[in-house]
């Protein structure tokens, strides 16, 4: 199991019922409220262990807004929430609370922690540029209203099209880890759903 399996983007956070506007507070407080919900939104094998997790460099204190576990991973997760697009700032921000993380509170047989920034937009050239797909920092966007079924549908096909890239052959054929190797099956929901 690889961080790239199991964090995805957006994510759908509608149940929290937010206004319009809102701070980062009131998101974490709505998150925390429907905890149960804010887990399966992120998917399997989450465990919550902190909320505003103090940490401590050089005599000044920082706050970590949201820490899990994630048990398959082994590993804890950071999560910093942010209520516009993700700015190269926040990188160093994510990089100081891992390597606070992985020097004083990682346990023997876990792996070294790693981060999501969860943010209201997204910014891919400041992902590519700073290279976070390299790193042990991911960044996501969330959602706190549905969007209509056309946008759900194109991002669903874009999905669909990068993953037969990434996995496939580009015909709706899926090979390789995911059949075994060398084996190529077809994928008839894909033809089905007209992604093919």
């Amino acid at each position: 199991m690889t961080p790239d399996l199991v964090f995805k983007s957006p994510y759908f956070l509608e149940f929290l019922r937010l206004s319009d506007t809102f701070s980062e507070k009131d998101l974490e407080n709505s998150i925390l409220r429907d905890l149960e919900r804010f887990i399966l939104e992120l998917g399997t094998d989450f465990s919550f262990v902190a909320r505003q997790k103090r940490i401590t460099v050089d005599a000044e204190d920082y706050y970590i807004d949201l820490l899990f576990y994630h048990r398959k991973l082994r590993r804890l997760v950071v999560i910093d929430l942010k209520l516009g697009k993700f700015k190269a700032a926040d990188k160093g921000q994510m990089e100081l609370y891992l390597r606070w993380l992985d020097n004083y509170d990682r346990q023997p047989g876990e792996e070294a922690p790693i981060g999501l920034v969860l943010c209201a937009g997204s910014s891919v050239g400041h992902v590519e540029l700073l290279e976070l797909e390299a790193s042990s920092i991911r960044v996501a966007e969330y959602l706190t209203e549905l969007p209509p079924r056309e946008v759900l549908e194109q991002k669903l096909k874009a999905a669909v099209a990068i993953a037969r890239e990434r996995l496939g052959d580009g015909r709706g054929r899926v090979c390789g880890g995911v059949c075994g190797e060398g084996v190529v099956r077809e994928v008839p929901e894909l033809r089905l759903w007209g992604f093919v």
